[in-house]
């Protein structure tokens, strides 16, 4: 058996980084994990081979070559799976489809042959049976959340490592909390189940091995829903690897934003090599935290957190949300401070969006309220509910906050912001990589001459140099990041969105 695995390509967004690409000479910032996972589950004996439009181009003779197509993909990815779907149709091919834009709405792709619904591990044996019969079914799924210690090392060898910002491993699936918003509960369960060290060791050590140095992003749902096995198991083999290692990798993460209560698994993350993470602030009202059952951020100091993880050593990257129906119309200045003030230097403001399945999409569709599928990319001025402060109102408040944190000026008083609160660990230290040497001198070039921000480019670094010395090669490599931000917000044009319909006054 042959098998073609294709990932299809993401549009410019917020997290593309496309244009911090550029600077590193690099392709895509992550490889596509679910596909390398789903080719280790293959009998040893088909063939595999793998397209990443995100940096290839799917040839007619890969197809043929092929006797099925598999594809892997999430919703923000939807155009480009239709476009691969028409090709590989186009000539006679059956294609097994699978992940989250398919578990969510399988009823949108007529035109898949094979539908592998859930997780790999508990629907791809069937699957695979019946392929070798020469038979398939059009739908696989489960209801059992399987148990991960079986999930194999993915195939690295398919990729081409060099063309990757950073690699992936992944913990944990599955979250403890219940936002009404979020899909995770419906994709991967609210009780997290783990592997063993064994098996996480097992795959850095296979990236090590492959020449893999820089940036590994632990792709958890929540990395800290199990903290207690964190702290006794997993953490204190990671350090002692890592030590034994000399620290090639840097981590990255998601967790909640409770991580800032628990003082000894900050440090064990940091001494393990976790210098960020991504945590969902959301919003300051608590309000609109109370109605999207945003729990664990309520009754809190949301900005005493952010602070005290960044002192711990961890920076925060920062997901925020506009849109909730108990946001007041003061809400829009109320996030810019509170971005402003927190240094969260990487913040994703997205428009809510209900999500297919998600508690918030079946309130407002009984509430007749839902105009419209989410294309999965929140930060393009699109919405597909009626929103209680209206369409126009909501996206001209987004579209200045988004104008406001990205803007040169605002955006470097708070890097500085950070960069002054900011505790970089002691006696660490990764390998200078050519491609961070060159994007710095490519960063002259276009922030700090040609660029609109050249004057505040130039402040920081010289701000840097006199009062965070050690930190000189963050705040190069955020203020690329913020060159990013502001052209991906640029490039979205002043009408883009559903300008009219119900509520849009």
């Amino acid at each position: 058996m042959k098998i073609l695995l294709v990932y299809p390509r993401y549009p410019d967004t917020f997290w593309s980084f496309r244009y911090v690409l550029k600077f590193i000479s690099k392709k895509a910032s992550f490889p596509p994990l679910g596909l390398v996972t789903v080719a280790a589950l293959l009998p040893r004996t088909w063939e595999r081979r793998l397209v990443d439009l995100n940096m290839d181009v799917l040839k007619n003779e890969d197809i043929e070559w092929a006797d099925y197509i598999f594809i892997s993909a999430m919703a923000v990815q939807g155009a480009s799976v239709r476009e691969i779907v028409r090709k590989v149709k186009a000539l006679g091919k059956k294609i097994v489809a699978g992940g989250p834009l398919f578990t969510i709405s399988p009823d949108g792709f007529p035109e898949i042959d094979h539908l592998v619904l859930h997780e790999a591990e508990a629907t791809l044996p069937s699957l695979i049976e019946d392929l070798e019969k020469g038979k398939g079914k059009p739908i696989y799924t489960s209801s059992e959340w399987p148990d991960i210690t079986s999930s194999p090392i993915p195939e690295w060898d398919l990729l081409d490592m060099r063309k990757y910002a950073a690699m992936c491993v992944q913990y944990c699936r599955g979250c403890p909390f219940d936002c009404e918003f979020c899909d995770i509960g419906l994709l991967n369960g609210k009780r997290p189940r783990t592997k063993t060290n064994t098996q996480v060791l097992a795959e850095l050590e296979a990236l090590y091995q492959r020449g893999w140095k820089g940036t590994v992003f632990f792709v958890d749902d929540n990395f800290i829903g199990k903290p207690r096995t964190l702290k006794e198991d997993l953490l204190p083999a990671l350090i002692k690897w890592m030590q034994e290692k000399k620290y090639p990798y840097s981590f990255l993460t998601e967790a909640s934003v409770n991580l800032a209560d628990d003082e000894e698994l900050m440090e064990l993350m940091v001494k393990a090599g976790f210098d960020s993470v991504f945590v969902g602030i959301e919003t300051p009202e608590e309000e609109s935290l109370s109605e999207c059952r945003k729990v664990q951020n309520k009754d809190r100091d949301l900005m005493a957190a952010v602070k005290k993880m960044q002192r711990f050593g961890l920076q925060v990257l920062g997901g925020f949300i506009v849109g909730f129906d108990s946001d007041p119309l003061v809400i829009f200045q109320r996030q810019i401070n509170f971005i402003q003030q927190s240094g969260i230097v990487t913040a994703m403001v997205g428009l809510l969006n209900a999500l297919r399945g998600t508690r918030l999409y079946e309130r407002l569709q009984q509430e007749g309220r839902i105009v419209g599928e989410t294309k999965g990319d929140n930060t393009d001025f699109s919405i597909n509910f009626i929103p209680k402060m209206g369409y126009r109102r909501l996206v001209e408040g987004y579209r200045d906050i988004v104008t406001h944190i990205y803007t040169p000026r605002h955006f470097h008083r708070r890097l500085i912001t950070f960069l002054r609160n900011y505790r970089l660990p002691e006696k660490r230290s990764h390998p200078i990589q050519f491609c961070y040497i060159k994007a710095f001198f490519q960063s002259i070039w276009a922030l700090g001459i040609r660029g609109k921000e050249r004057f505040y480019y130039w402040k920081t670094l010289l701000w840097t140099v006199f009062r965070r010395p050690r930190l000189f090669p963050l705040c190069v490599c955020l203020s690329i990041y913020g060159y990013h931000f502001r052209k991906v917000f640029e490039g979205y044009p002043q009408g883009t969105g559903r300008e009219t319909g119900p509520g849009s006054s």
